[in-house]
């Protein structure tokens, strides 16, 4: 379902008189004032990729002075109205922008959002990590989107669509396209499972189907996860090591001792025999 809630209106004609100096002089008041008025704020929820089946609404969001909405979308020659559909189709995507009027003036249009609908293209990429999922600290992996189609871009993208990357293709003499998404960091490997999206540029806002997930990738070879036992015994080595230099101490007193009394018992005794 599509539903977008916003009341469509457009001046009517035709005007067969000029327009007057208090006219323009309207319009151009209008224009500089929509210079300075807050723009509308814009987004789908519960996301702007929609895959097949599932529902998505479209917002415009201005202040509490906004009285007229106008949801734009790109390629159409007129607003899109309050409508519902039974399933997300490939004219849906695109690019949309919104606009607001108050009682000073016309907004200007909010940042654009792009409505990705995916699973229109048939036939799921393959997502593989190479030379393996599993990485030695410091190392790097690169992720392999591969598809028998011939797509002109990829879309590698992470765990609840926070991370996304695209990349163009590469065509091989097989028939298959490709792309590489190399040195991906320690911190996005927590941004998996990972899947992919093949598209064509002339339509890059309609995905194929998503590839399977490929789960987060493993850093191994950390020091601390292969040294962690002995770090627990530790404290038992500098226990006995800590009784065996008070040992040598005390019995280091206990000479130095032995021998100033030895000194001064034969102090006195000089001493008496003098």
């Amino acid at each position: 379902q599509i539903h977008l809630p916003f009341p469509s209106h457009s001046l009517q004609g035709p005007f067969t008189n000029p327009p007057s100096m208090l006219i323009l002089s309207n319009l151009l008041l209008t224009y500089f004032l929509a210079r300075n008025l807050q723009k509308p704020t814009l987004w789908a929820a519960p996301s702007s990729v929609i895959a097949p089946g599932n529902d998505v609404t479209i917002w415009c969001e201005g202040t509490k002075e906004s009285r007229i909405y106008f949801l734009y979308k790109e390629g159409s020659s007129a607003p899109w109205d309050s409508q519902t559909t039974k399933d997300p189709e490939k004219h849906h995507a695109g690019q949309y922008r919104c606009y607001s009027y108050k009682s000073t003036g016309w907004t200007e249009h909010s940042d654009p959002l792009e409505l990705v609908v995916t699973g229109v293209h048939h036939g799921k990429p393959t997502l593989s990590a190479f030379p393996s999922p599993v990485v030695t600290s410091g190392g790097n992996v690169t992720l392999q989107c591969v598809s028998s189609k011939g797509y002109n871009g990829f879309i590698l993208t992470g765990e609840d669509l926070k991370f996304s990357r695209s990349q163009m293709a590469q065509l091989l003499h097989t028939g298959q396209s490709q792309a590489l998404f190399p040195v991906i960091s320690m911190a996005a490997s927590n941004s998996g499972p990972f899947r992919c999206y093949g598209y064509y540029t002339n339509t890059s806002h309609v995905w194929s189907e998503a590839s399977d997930s490929l789960e987060k990738i493993c850093f191994s070879g950390v020091p601390e996860t292969i040294s962690q036992p002995q770090n627990m015994s530790e404290p038992q080595d500098h226990t006995v090591e800590n009784l065996i230099r008070m040992g040598i101490a005390g019995l280091i007193f206990l000479v130095l001792g032995i021998l100033l009394f030895e000194a001064c018992h034969s102090q006195r005794r000089s001493l008496n025999a003098s």
